[in-house]
């Protein structure tokens, strides 16, 4: 099978050496997640698209081929293509009308060419003609140029004939690793699910920064969150994931403050140890998911307090998102079903919080604070390339069982999101199979009869392997991993 990549439109307005920049990223990002999963892929092509082609036919292949491809930063459409050398002109509706013979049947079309080179006719030209084939050679009920219920598209490139399958939306943005890093505190809700999402899609390198402030529970879901975005998007680069326990900077926040101005104070503590962390890594700029006005500390005034404590920029991409905009996003991204899933631990809530925070107030209060505990935090936090968040949160001795054969009457759990079971539905001779995505296991697996043996699912084994680990940590000796490659 053989696709042709078409990039985000603001990569062809760049300058020659940026746009040559972005495509070798992108080409090299491709490669990269690709040959994971058939190292016989290729991948070519340099100004004005890409070609990526596999020998393989396997439907299952393809299908996890062009879910890659829709979620890679820098595509703008993906199409599936028949390539063959450039017939002679009154040639050239042949293979067109074999590829849409089919689909044409009893339904109206217009004929779109895309052409570069010296052919000796126009795209108009080939339009025409083979609107005209096809016409008469299909069973096609009309021409429609102008709302047609199928459109047949067909480029010729040079020497080349591309017959175009079907045009698939990319995701957009630029390639990843374009752009600098930045550090996103994600506490595994809507909000910072999206913005982290957002600035991954514009090409910026995202590590994950996570302020524990609910315990172990807290920090297993909010790594399914980074883990599932990374996969999902991000996974052509390594990245860290980075946990503070925060309970005790909490605790003091409650004990010593002013109640209105606990909400900005505690942000503005996050926004402290997130920006020596920043330091420490390298990196210039702190990603948040707020949006103005969606909750007291939100305002401007607030915004603007809470900025002030900081030496990186502060990038907030849903700064004029409603929350509904937001959650359509986490829909469609696939992270609302496991966003509202994950506890809300709101440590700092004023009874009456200040909305127009004045400096020298937010310091008096400040001034209250024993910030050595702020230290020990630091001191105490956690980093972990996101590729490896599947090791256990605490006991890093329990390593569930791996098995590529299922044992005799055990069970096969699918943790998969729901769209990848829709996607492509797993299917065993002989086993029980059950659909349980990761986000409801903490809930659903206790549940299950205790006699029997479970093997967690999923397709690159990262989840699955999370979530065994921590369930045998949890003392269920009865789960393990089933990796069938």
């Amino acid at each position: 099978m053989l696709y042709i990549i078409r990039f985000f439109p603001e990569m062809t307005i760049k300058s020659r050496p940026v746009r040559q920049k972005h495509v070798k990223a992108l080409r090299g990002n491709l490669r990269i997640m690709l040959e994971r999963l058939e190292p016989t892929i290729s991948v070519t092509g340099d100004w004005d698209i890409l070609e990526v082609e596999t020998a393989s036919d396997d439907k299952n292949l393809l299908e996890q081929v062009e879910e890659i491809l829709l979620h890679t930063p820098g595509i703008s459409l993906v199409m599936p293509v028949t390539k063959l050398p450039l017939p002679e002109f009154d040639d050239i509706a042949a293979p067109v009308l074999a590829e849409y013979r089919q689909s044409l049947s009893g339904r109206s079309f217009a004929v779109r060419c895309k052409r570069r080179g010296k052919q000796g006719y126009t795209s108009s030209d080939v339009e025409r003609q083979v609107g005209a084939v096809l016409m008469r050679e299909s069973d096609a009920r009309s021409v429609d140029l102008r709302n047609p219920e199928v459109t047949v598209r067909l480029e010729i490139r040079d020497k080349d004939l591309y017959v175009i399958q079907r045009q698939l939306k990319g995701l957009g943005g630029f390639p990843l690793g374009t752009q600098e890093g930045v550090l996103s505190l994600i506490s595994g809700g809507f909000d910072s699910a999206v913005s982290s999402y957002q600035v991954m899609r514009r090409g910026l390198q995202t590590h994950f920064l996570f302020f524990n402030l609910g315990g172990r529970e807290h920090e297993l879901a909010v790594k399914e969150v980074a883990l599932y975005l990374w996969m999902k998007f991000g996974s052509s680069h390594r990245v860290k994931f980075v946990s503070v326990p925060f309970e005790n900077v909490v605790n003091n926040i409650l004990e010593r403050v002013d109640n209105g101005h606990m909400g900005v104070i505690l942000k503005r503590m996050m926004i402290r140890a997130a920006d020596r962390i920043a330091d420490e890594m390298g990196v210039r700029a702190l990603v948040t998911g707020e949006s103005i006005a969606q909750v007291s500390s939100q305002t401007l005034p607030n915004l603007a307090v809470i900025d002030s404590i900081s030496n990186c920029l502060i990038i907030r991409p849903l700064v004029v998102s409603d929350k509904q905009d937001i959650i359509d996003t986490a829909r469609a991204i696939g992270t609302e079903t496991f966003s509202a899933n994950v506890p809300e631990y709101c440590g700092v809530i004023s009874v009456k919080p200040t909305t127009h925070a004045r400096k020298h107030r937010v310091e008096e209060e400040e001034a209250k604070i024993d910030f050595s505990i702020l230290e020990a935090a630091l001191a105490d936090k956690e980093v972990q390339r996101i590729d490896r968040v599947v090791e256990v949160i605490e006991h890093r001795d329990v390593e569930p069982d791996s098995y590529q054969e299922i044992p005799q009457g055990a069970v096969v759990i699918d943790v998969r999101h729901p769209d990848e079971m829709d996607r492509s539905p797993l299917s065993i001779d002989g086993v029980e199979v059950m659909p349980l995505p990761f986000y409801q296991l903490a809930s659903g697996f206790s549940k299950l009869p205790s006699e029997k043996q479970y093997l967690l699912y999923c397709d690159r084994g990262m989840m699955s392997r999370l979530h065994a680990s921590h369930l045998k940590d949890a003392g269920h000796n009865n789960v393990a991993v089933y990796r069938p490659e």
